[in-house]
């Protein structure tokens, strides 16, 4: 997929079919609102506007159209600011989602992007939190593993 519309697309059409979902795109918030046709070239003068619109917000979809059973993981990057810190914005993401587990990055000074080793924060729908601390991206996908696991296991009950 390139885009964020084909990339709900694909998702949609096949997320009923899994147990457990894990939403890891990085989907842009914005996208532009018309896209080029060709080069936008320098004209000495300020750039042309760039009008955009919101993104579709796949996981929240995904989410309301979830069957009976089933796991969904969204990711979170994000960067503390005037209205609150990493986990402070993880936990308000999390309740707007209705995702059963959310993995919270501060991606602050590069920390979570093109890097080999990361650290996360997982939140849960059920209220808890586990911390990832630095290291391998193996170690952290094991430990969103075993939060799906877990969750799964608790549903077959």
């Amino acid at each position: 997929v390139g885009t964020a519309a084909e990339l709900r697309a694909a998702m949609l059409a096949r997320a009923g079919d899994s147990d457990a979902v894990v939403m890891a795109a990085a989907v842009a918030d914005f996208r532009p609102v018309t896209a080029a046709v060709h080069k936008i070239k320098k004209s000495g003068t300020a750039p042309p506007p760039l009008p955009l619109a919101t993104s579709p917000d796949v996981l929240i979809e995904l989410v309301a159209a979830r069957r009976g059973g089933q796991v969904i993981v969204g990711f979170a990057a994000e960067t503390g600011d005037d209205t609150g810190d990493v986990l402070q914005h993880g936990r308000a993401k999390l309740s707007r989602k209705g995702c059963d587990l959310l993995v919270v990055n501060d991606v602050a000074d590069g920390r979570a992007f093109g890097t080999p080793d990361n650290e996360a924060v997982l939140l849960g729908a059920d209220g808890s939190v586990t911390s990832v601390p630095r290291g391998g991206k193996a170690a952290l996908a094991a430990a969103v593993w075993s939060g799906v696991v877990d969750r799964l296991g608790s549903r077959a009950d």
